[in-house]
C-alpha cells in the first residue's frame, strides 16, 4: 500500500473489529480466513488482497477509501 495507507488500514480494521464487539477469531470465521492473518493484518505485518479489501469494506459497511484511510471513517 501507499505509505500512510497500511498504518490507516490497520488501525481502521481493528477499530472496526472491536466497536463491534468481535475478537479475531470471529472476524476471521466471518471473513473466511484464519486468525493469524486478522493479526498480521491489524500489526502491519501483511496486506491483505484487493478481493480480501472488498470483502472487509462489504463486511464493516464501509467503503475502501475509509478502509484504507484515504476517507475518514464515518462513525
Amino acid at each position: 500500500m501507499i505509505d500512510g495507507m497500511e498504518t490507516e488500514f490497520k488501525n481502521n480494521l481493528k477499530f472496526l473489529r472491536q466497536e463491534r464487539g468481535l475478537g479475531q477469531v470471529e472476524l476471521a470465521n466471518k471473513l473466511g480466513v484464519s486468525k493469524g492473518i486478522i493479526s498480521l493484518w491489524e500489526n502491519g505485518l501483511r496486506e491483505p488482497n484487493l478481493a480480501s479489501l472488498v470483502e472487509i469494506a462489504l463486511f464493516f459497511k464501509v467503503s475502501l477509501d475509509e478502509l484504507v484511510g484515504m476517507e475518514e471513517l464515518k462513525r
